[in-house]
Formats: structure tokens, sequence, C-alpha cells
């Protein structure tokens, strides 16, 4: 692991799950913002796979949870589906998300699919990386 990654202990498997369970559960009713007080470090960052005009990386709880009210002001969700964790290690997790978005501005609707990768360290997610296509 690279940077701040390398001075966290690292959850054992039970832990982990627990995380992303909650994670998945969240985002499946609607409690994402909560779950960024509850289960990211303050301190976390959040990696979009391209720059969508504030650069790639957003560092801190408050500035992702600025990405989410951002996110927010663009689509209407119309419909989606949060995918159950995968595992990998003692420190990291992936979820599937797929969505139909309509952008508020040009009215059109979007399928919209991404994989996001979670690093767990401290009992805190402590990195995001989301993988998408244009």
């Amino acid at each position: 692991m690279m940077g701040t990654l390398m001075e966290h202990v690292w959850v054992d498997a039970m832990e982990l799950m627990e995380i992303a369970n909650e994670l998945v559960a969240g985002c499946r009713e609607g409690r994402e913002e909560a779950n960024l007080d509850k289960l990211y470090a303050p301190d976390a960052v959040s990696v979009e796979a391209m720059d969508m005009g504030n650069g790639r990386e957003t560092v801190g709880v408050e500035g992702i949870k600025g990405k989410h009210a951002w996110f927010g002001s663009m689509y209407e969700i119309l419909d989606g589906t949060v995918g159950d964790p995968f595992p990998h290690g003692p420190d990291r997790f992936a979820v599937t998300f797929n969505m139909k978005a309509k952008n508020k501005e040009t009215g059109v609707v979007e399928d919209m699919e991404e994989v996001a990768l979670y690093h767990v360290a401290d009992g805190k997610i402590v990195r995001e990386e989301f993988f998408y296509t244009e």
C-alpha cells in the first residue's frame, strides 16, 4: 500500500464485512450521508475515474459530502441496484452500482454502472476509488 494507508492498522475479516455490509445497507436505504460520518475516516480520500470538473481526488468527509450533494443536484435517480460486497484480503472490498438516472439539466436518462473499491484501516474507510466508463 502507498501513502497514508501504510500508517493504519488493518482490520480483521469480520470487521471488514461489518463495514462493507453497513455501507451497502446504507446505500440501499438512503443513508449514504449518515454512513459517511459513521464509516469513513475524517481524512478519507475519494478518487473518481475521470475529472468531472473538480479534479479526480477529494480529501476529507466534508469534501466527499460535497461530491454527493453535487451528484444529487445534477441527477435524479429513477432506479438502481447496489450489489453485495466483494471482500479482497483483510483491508478492501468492492461494490457494484447500477442506476438509471435523469440529468436534471438536459432531461436525458442515462444508464450508469460503476464499481467502487473501498480501502479500510483502523475500522474506517480511508479510501474509495470509482471505476466506470463515460
